[in-house]
């Protein structure tokens, strides 16, 4: 049986995360969280000091660096050198951190490697940032999410606010989607970019469960579930 590939890219606070997960749930196949792997990366310089801008520095810290994504009851568990750190890596400041690591390109090269070694022989749902263009070219299905930037800031706060993890204004929220927005799009390394092949899904006015509605219909356009 032929393993499917859906890429799911877009910016930050687009939902790509919690919309993966569900159509993977739906397909029967697995999720792989791409950003959680960059944001446990982020989190281990924070604690470390190290700025995440520093490449040498972070570069560095891949010689030790373990990390598995697994799922308990239906929950993501990301575990970094033994410990889940599922939730410390969702504040604003991995967030920010996790943007900084991603562009160097030592670090995109070995989570990479990491990544398509993952979804070569299993059907995946993988989200990201640059899934289609670069980590999945040949992709069966590649959508590229979005929604304007009040929206997203908006989507974060209330989800911040429900975690109990709320520390910033919702101002504060968007202007950092603003300028994570930029440095995505504008890295050196594998920057934010719609695949040429991709179809744009923009869920400023859909809830999430009418995102994923929409998700499946792309990808049943396609005729891949009959393949699964």
């Amino acid at each position: 049986m032929k393993s499917i590939q859906i890429a799911i890219d877009g910016p930050s606070g687009a939902g790509k995360s919690t919309m993966a997960k569900l159509v993977s749930q739906k397909l029967g196949i697995m999720y792989l969280d791409t950003g959680a792997m960059y944001r446990a990366l982020a989190l281990k310089a924070i604690r470390q000091n190290i700025d995440t801008n520093d490449s040498e520095k972070v570069s560095e810290l891949l010689s030790d660096f373990n990390i598995s994504i697994k799922y308990e009851n239906g929950s993501q568990k990301v575990i970094l050198n033994g410990e889940d750190v599922s939730d410390k890596i969702r504040t604003d400041e991995v967030s920010m951190g996790a943007s900084n690591v991603s562009a160097i390109p030592a670090v995109r090269k070995r989570l990479v490697e990491l990544q398509q070694k993952m979804a070569s022989n299993t059907s995946v749902v993988m989200d990201g940032r640059d899934i289609g263009t670069h980590v999945l070219p040949k992709a069966d299905v590649k959508i590229f999410l979005t929604a304007s930037v009040a929206q997203r800031a908006l989507r974060r706060y209330n989800e911040q606010k429900d975690k109990g993890i709320l520390k910033k204004s919702l101002e504060e929220i968007e202007k950092e989607i603003e300028i994570r927005d930029y440095n995505d799009s504008h890295r050196a390394a594998s920057p934010l970019k719609q695949a040429d092949d991709a179809v744009l899904l923009d869920t400023s006015n859909y809830t999430i469960e009418e995102s994923v509605e929409k998700i499946l219909e792309i990808i049943r356009s396609k005729g891949l579930p009959n393949a699964l």
